[in-house]
């Protein structure tokens, strides 16, 4: 199935801080055309707001949705039926802003800068590259070019791909960025991912040693500590950047489930909880994100790669 959009949309923001959205722009968004999809287990429907996501169907009965606006993951679900991601209530499916849970993008920026807050890739467009079963399993690649809505923020030419595996205990991504300009550019980046969880019953085990940059209680002015924990709890507003992270988490969601959070390449971690600062639904999820904080440079015709791979004992 493909999808044809030729409205007007909303789809650029720009944060002051996680929770302030500001100075939307217009533009058009072009018809979308995206390869036809044969894979067995994948299907391309309409979710809400009557956006085009993928469904990702494992043999086992797990299930991931993928919405292409901002290549975003929105669901994993085990084959019990229980979803392990978490979308908050007030999330729109209309592209005034990026969808707010799952697994967003943040890219060519994290966090503030010179550019809008955690840069375009969460809203904009992606397309289906490729789909494919590995042993079974679903398996998509979603990708992401510059074109002038991204070159206005950021003048760069870049193709990024986005690889989706799901099987009945795990959900893989790998995240590859090619310089296709004639010039080297830099970047920082992260998987914001948001896991249902009972906040006061939450974890986060691996961290102790790490350096850490705690914006809570200055955002602006983080404090330079270093980790001294074996278990991360969440009793209050948590922001907090872990320099230098291990490649393997494991988070207790207080809910019964004990996550593996691995990582190849993505060499820090940042968790984050706004607490009451969000009042509707803080008590029901928790964010563990893998992140790059420090600026990857590329050359021209250089590709940087980072996997990120959750799983379920």
């Amino acid at each position: 199935m493909a999808f044809s959009v030729n409205t007007i949309t909303f789809p650029n923001i720009s944060r002051v801080n996680r929770l302030d959205y500001s100075s939307i722009q217009f533009r058009f968004v072009p018809t979308m055309s995206n390869k036809t999809i044969t894979s067995s287990g994948i299907q391309l429907t309409e979710g809400q707001g009557n956006l085009p996501k993928l469904v990702l169907t494992s043999p086992s009965g797990s299930e991931a949705e993928i919405y292409l606006y901002g290549g975003c993951v929105t669901s994993w679900k085990l084959p019990t039926g229980k979803d392990l991601l978490f979308v908050r209530p007030d999330a729109v499916f209309n592209k005034k802003k990026p969808i707010s849970g799952g697994i967003p993008h943040c890219f060519p920026q994290f966090g503030p800068g010179s550019i809008q807050q955690h840069g375009f890739a969460r809203n904009m467009d992606w397309t289906v590259a490729d789909s494919e079963n590995v042993e079974g399993d679903p398996v998509v690649t979603l990708e992401l070019k510059d074109d002038s809505y991204s070159r206005a923020m950021w003048d760069f030419g870049f193709h990024a791909l986005f690889k989706v595996t799901l099987n009945s205990k795990s959900l893989s991504t790998e995240l590859k960025v090619k310089n296709t300009d004639n010039k080297p550019f830099s970047f920082t980046t992260a998987l914001h991912t948001y896991f249902s969880a009972s906040v006061s019953g939450a974890s986060v085990k691996g961290l102790k040693g790490c350096k850490t940059l705690n914006k809570d209680p200055d955002p602006k002015n983080p404090v330079e500590v270093t980790e001294e924990r074996d278990v991360v709890t969440f009793p209050g507003f948590v922001d907090c950047i872990y320099l230098g992270a291990p490649d393997e988490l494991q988070l207790d969601n207080g809910l019964g489930d004990l996550i593996s959070v691995k990582n190849t390449n993505w060499s820090d971690a940042v968790l984050w909880n706004p607490h009451l600062q969000m009042e509707a639904c803080y008590k029901d999820f928790v964010c563990v994100e893998n992140a790059k904080i420090e600026s990857v440079q590329l050359e021209p015709e250089q590709t940087w790669t980072a996997v990120q791979h959750l799983s379920i004992a």
